[in-house]
């Protein structure tokens, strides 16, 4: 298992990895599906049912989401993502219902800034979870944008049916 990065020993644009983080998934994704529960918490997380494309294992992630013209943003590093590929639906479960979803996946640098800098000043728990501090201004670091993508960072814009 990783290694759980503390925000003292995390770089800029790095994501927290917590020890548990499969624990933590699966906590998360039951609450996420427990009706009464998943409309307050569904407000800011939403699963993404996603299959891997060289096991055929389902993945089931909860993750948060900014909606953005009509589309919801998702940002991550982590490799259980890659299996989303553009055009490619994928399942999504929002605030207690199952949604397909069409993918579109941003992975040049200054689309992954652009997105990763919507989704943190909408949601700055993002922001921290990927180590991403704050201009006095209110906006997120450039910097610190841009080390999110050399960190491995990719983000995805999901189109609901």
């Amino acid at each position: 298992m990783t290694e759980q990065n503390t925000p003292s020993t995390r770089q800029p644009g790095q994501t927290q990895v917590m020890s548990a983080q499969k624990t933590a998934n699966r906590v998360v994704s039951t609450l996420l599906r427990t009706p009464g529960i998943s409309s307050a918490m569904g407000r800011r997380l939403a699963i993404i049912n996603v299959t891997g494309r060289k096991t055929g294992k389902r993945y089931s992630v909860p993750v948060a989401y900014t909606r953005h013209e009509g589309s919801l943003l998702v940002g991550t590093p982590f490799a259980w993502a890659r299996n989303m590929r553009t055009g490619e639906p994928v399942e999504v479960i929002l605030q207690g219902r199952r949604r397909q979803a069409a993918v579109q996946v941003i992975s040049d640098e200054d689309g992954v800034v652009a997105a990763y800098d919507i989704m943190c000043r909408d949601n700055h728990q993002f922001a921290r979870f990927n180590a991403i501090r704050f201009e006095p201004d209110g906006s997120p670091i450039q910097a610190h944008l841009h080390a999110a993508w050399t960190n491995g960072a990719r983000a995805y814009r999901l189109t609901l049916s």
